[in-house]
């Protein structure tokens, strides 16, 4: 098959890294990409992904980021006909609008954090006095990530309802243990890929403000299957069966965040597409051809066969560039790549630039290795991670330590 992926940054690094070791693929590409992408995939300069996909004959296409699935491009290919992974825009709104999402789990019947919604600053203050503190301000649309406050004062509050107004959600705070849940369905049938779990904030113990992810690990460990089993009928089967019912069946990824409370899981946020860094973990732990079930869901014909997994844990280190979640200083010279024998190193924010590779985003590396104990994996990680260094890099020196105790 000759496929093509959607976006340039690690997550759709590391799901062409793992395509291309299918036999079912005869050719890959990938719309925008990048330089660690063009080792495994041909890159084709453009955003117009459907000229990308007509120009190679794509027989499937597999979207990473948010933003084009919001956009409708699951949509602009089915009506040409052309397979493709993901959600329609109206069903990508479980991401692109945290109020729609909490509205369906609702109805649903899904745990959740309670919740306001607001549509001006005014509406924000007034239902700030419904809940205690700590507590959760959400901006409604996409943030990449980073569209989350939770304040500990009711000055913090007031100044994150400034800052990410004037359409908000605004939460109880949970306490628990976050992981992220990530399924593949065609609408009906469901697929789940192993829980992961996320590290969102900049510094270690969880502290500073939230980023796209500075870290993820996969191990079989995360949830037991009893767990597993909830959440899929809490949470996924439900949300599955209501979207149907609404008339916008949900296809693609589904990923749910939860925290896993004292009361069971709750839903923090879905996601309409994978993960990223979780996918980097992933892909380097899963043992399925992945080719297969993608192209099955495409079709309308998802299998509910669980997929294989090497028993040894992934663990994911990202590696920042300077100011990241701030504003970013792009252009720093990477070295050390060409040391990395134990680690497979999934390229984020990089370009070539007179032959040198350089820093171009916020998210710049993902060095990503295994063992055959999380703490192992953890070592071997970190190990290699000492081998990069490019001015300004920072990195969490915790990923994956919360899982330490289910060892």
């Amino acid at each position: 098959m000759n496929i093509l992926v959607v976006g340039s940054g690690g997550r759709e690094h590391a799901l062409c890294w793992k395509l291309a070791q299918s036999p079912k693929t005869s050719a890959l590409y990938a719309a925008p990409g990048n330089p660690g992408i063009a080792q495994v995939a041909t890159c084709l300069q453009t955003t117009d992904y459907l000229a990308a996909a007509e120009s190679i004959n794509a027989d499937l296409t597999v979207v990473g980021p948010e933003t084009p699935l919001a956009d409708g491009i699951v949509d602009q290919f089915r009506a040409t006909g052309r397979r493709i992974v993901g959600p329609t825009a109206a069903a990508a709104r479980l991401e692109s609008s945290k109020a729609f999402a909490k509205e369906l789990m609702l109805r649903a019947g899904i745990p959740t954090a309670r919740f306001a919604t607001a549509n001006s600053a005014e509406e924000a203050r007034d239902a700030l006095l419904e809940f205690a503190l700590p507590v959760v301000i959400k901006a409604d649309g996409l943030a990449a990530g980073k569209g989350v406050i939770i304040a500990n004062t009711h000055q913090e509050a007031r100044r994150a309802i400034d800052q990410l107004g004037p359409a908000l959600v605004i939460e109880e705070f949970l306490a628990g243990e976050e992981v992220s849940f990530i399924v593949l369905s065609d609408g009906v049938s469901v697929l789940a890929l192993e829980p992961t779990q996320d590290h969102k904030t900049v510094n270690d113990s969880d502290q500073g403000p939230n980023t796209g992810g500075m870290g993820a690990y996969c191990d079989g460990r995360i949830l037991d299957p009893f767990r597993q089993e909830l959440v899929m009928a809490q949470v996924i089967r439900p949300a599955i069966a209501q979207m149907r019912s609404d008339g916008t069946p949900f296809t693609g990824f589904l990923y749910a965040g939860l925290m896993m409370t004292s009361e069971g899981p709750k839903v923090v946020e879905f996601n309409a597409r994978l993960g990223d860094p979780e996918t980097q973990a992933l892909m380097h732990r899963m043992a399925s051809d992945f080719v297969e079930p993608l192209f099955a869901a495409a079709h309308g014909a998802l299998d509910e066969t669980p997929l294989d997994w090497k028993a040894d844990p992934s663990v994911c280190v990202v590696l920042a560039a300077a100011g990241y979640p701030g504003s970013v200083r792009t252009g720093d010279a990477i070295t050390g790549l060409e040391e990395i024998h134990e680690a497979t190193v999934f390229q984020a924010g990089t370009k070539v630039d007179q032959n040198v590779l350089v820093t171009s985003g916020g998210r710049v590396l993902g060095v990503t290795a295994s063992g055959a104990t999380l703490d192992l994996a953890i070592s071997n990680t970190y190990s290699e991670v000492s081998k990069i260094q490019f001015d300004g890099m920072h990195y969490r020196r915790d990923i994956g330590q919360k899982g330490l105790k289910r060892w």
